[in-house]
């Protein structure tokens, strides 16, 4: 993931200890630092020791963020004394600045309530989350009300908060491609892409005929068609692929990658049942696996929204996510389910991934044509899902979140599969009865539920229920 750049407001009233603006000042430089944050910032001299407190500095810090707006991705709010209400809600005001805000303000110590040291940030901070809610500015909060830039706590804070800018800034912008028609069978993937639109997410759409044309124009030896041959082959276990059909998916693999780069998207979606077996002669799985692997995520049945889900969760992880099915229940367990698909998951969440026909679509179609699917097994470890849809009767986007545990429970099946583990999960599975979600679901080894819940309804004003036991 690119190096992300934060603005910084150190906030200050001049009647407390200037020692302390210039210690919080210089804590907070050294953990952006350590983290890889590149801050924008005043300079010591452009104002009293690089602070915030006027209605002049206000304009100089404003300035100061104008000229940079396009690298910055979110606001941090320091205020090592009780700092200036007023000051920094009107540098974000002035600054025209829409992007994530996380105030953190310093706590006292016991031993340092005198005149000399005290720095009164506990009440401070109150008082500039209600400026910031009078002018209308979301935020964000730290775990604990007073906390220092340094605690444990605090890096997970700013960790957090740096996810949300992630997918706050990735969403607003994202650019997802529609590869064919949607099946006529999945009217579950459905939805609507002026609602998208309204949420800063264009779709561009390309119908299949037009990718197969071009991927059969193309000649075996094509070095592009080469290279991708290579990157397959060396990607899983292909033993027992027909050579043909290797051909057949580094060709299509060429073919997407030019029109997505033209394009520049971010994520797609295909037209992967049934039509590219009938007329193409291959599975694209492990195609969408390679792209999804290389955080390019890609989604089956062309479900747009799907694809969505996929890059929220890897904005979120900076990890690979995969698209999946709610497919199973296991056994008696409540709380326990099975996840499947035919083998499009990248392979980070496969254990030792093999090519192979789709089992399911063979049975019909016959292997010949079906070969390309990854199976294998996703290991134990944390997991994080996520769902966006559209609601389109509300004119509104819908989401919900939540985390679970991958499980090395035994599972005797084929595909790509792995056992979760989720607390409470029949009040999840009736909530997506209930209100209508699709029966996919995105999913990444990772936990990282409530940055994508502050993502979505703090900062992009979305509908959002956060599935916690």
């Amino acid at each position: 993931m690119a190096k992300i750049t934060l603005a910084v407001i150190v906030g200050n009233r001049d009647f407390f200890p200037d020692c302390l603006v210039t210690e919080g000042r210089d804590d907070v430089l050294a953990l952006l630092k350590e983290m890889s944050i590149e801050p924008v910032i005043l300079g010591e001299n452009d104002t009293k020791l690089g602070a915030v407190e006027t209605w002049e500095h206000a304009k100089r810090c404003a300035e100061l963020f104008r000229a940079n707006r396009e690298r910055i991705a979110g606001i941090l709010v320091t205020l090592p004394n009780f700092g200036d209400e007023k000051g920094v809600a009107e540098t974000i005001k002035l600054s025209g600045l829409d992007v994530p805000v996380l105030v953190q303000a310093y706590p006292d110590r016991l031993d340092r309530l005198n005149v000399e040291y005290r720095r009164d940030a506990f009440c401070g901070k109150i008082s500039v989350c209600n400026n910031l809610v009078q002018y209308g500015i979301p935020f964000s909060l730290s775990e604990f009300h007073t906390v220092h830039p340094h605690s444990k706590s605090f890096r997970q804070d700013l960790a957090e908060f740096v996810g949300v800018c992630r997918v706050v800034k990735g969403m607003r912008n994202a650019r997802l491609g529609a590869i064919g028609a949607r099946p006529t069978a999945f009217n579950t993937v459905r939805y609507s892409e002026k609602i998208l639109q309204a949420a800063g997410i264009s779709v561009s759409t390309i119908d299949l005929s037009e990718l197969i044309g071009a991927a059969n124009a193309l000649s075996d030896k094509d070095s592009l068609v080469r290279a991708k041959l290579e990157e397959i082959r060396s990607y899983a276990g292909c033993g027992g692929v027909p050579e043909k059909s290797l051909s057949l998916m580094a060709k299509m693999g060429v073919v997407i990658s030019d029109w997505m780069e033209q394009n520049d998207l971010d994520a797609t979606a295909i037209q992967c049942w049934t039509a590219i077996q009938r007329n193409y002669g291959v599975n694209v799985c492990a195609l969408m696996s390679i792209m999804s692997e290389k955080l390019m995520p890609s989604a089956c049945e062309v479900d747009v929204t799907g694809a969505a889900s996929m890059y929220a969760l890897q904005l979120a992880s900076g990890t690979p996510s995969a698209l999946v099915d709610w497919n199973n229940n296991y056994g008696d367990d409540p709380n326990k389910c099975v996840l499947f698909h035919c083998g499009n998951w990248p392979k980070s969440l496969l254990v030792d991934p093999q090519m192979k026909p789709a089992d399911i679509l063979a049975t019909s179609l016959g292997a010949q044509c079906t070969y390309g699917a990854l199976a294998g097994r996703t290991p134990a470890g944390p997991m994080t899902f996520a769902r966006i849809t559209t609601d389109d009767p509300a004119g509104e986007i819908l989401c919900y979140v939540g985390e679970g545990q991958f499980t090395d429970d035994p599972l005797d099946t084929f595909g790509a599969c792995a056992v979760v583990e989720i607390p409470e999960m029949q009040e999840l599975m009736q909530f997506i009865c209930e209100n209508g979600f699709e029966h996919h679901v995105a999913m990444n080894a990772s936990r990282t539920a409530r940055i994508l819940a502050e993502a979505f309804e703090t900062y992009l004003d979305w509908d959002v229920y956060h599935h916690q036991a």
